[in-house]
């Protein structure tokens, strides 16, 4: 994949980024089965891991409003990786032993270097403003949005 942005499978996921932008109970959603995956797929996706737990913890807190000092095309960029990771439908599926998650890790990773700047800005506020550093909690997640959505 040298050329995210080529890839055909990933520029499907990124045209559907832009309806998740101002739904929140669609991005609850994708944020829940992201955290869910999350952890099962922990050892296949190596340092990937991290970085789809940063991006769903950015995420989190763009939708819930309390972090937006990000551009929208990286946000999107963010939302469509969250997509990818969690559609069972790859470039290479993820039921293949030892090959399945390459893809997803290729994403992940691709996607953390294209908007590194907004990542190290988020890094920073997150840190400042004491966070939760467990993206996984899939219950805390679902509160937080809960809470969210009935405002």
């Amino acid at each position: 994949m040298s050329e995210l942005n080529e890839n055909k499978f990933f520029k499907k996921y990124l045209k559907k980024a832009s309806s998740y932008l101002g739904n929140k109970e669609k991005s609850t959603n994708l944020l829940k089965k992201a955290a869910k995956l999350a952890p099962d797929k922990k050892g296949a996706l190596g340092e990937a891991w991290e970085k789809v737990n940063l991006f769903i913890d950015l995420f989190k807190s763009y939708i819930n409003g309390s972090y937006r000092d990000i551009s929208t095309k990286s946000i999107l960029t963010v939302i469509g990786a969250l997509i990818y990771f969690v559609s069972p439908i790859d470039a290479i599926p993820d039921f293949i032993v030892g090959l399945g998650f390459l893809d997803d890790a290729t994403i992940l990773a691709y996607t953390f270097k294209q908007i590194n700047k907004d990542i190290e800005k988020y890094k920073i506020w997150k840190e400042s403003n004491n966070e939760k550093n467990d993206s996984s909690n899939i219950v805390e997640i679902e509160e937080s949005l809960q809470d969210e959505l009935k405002d």
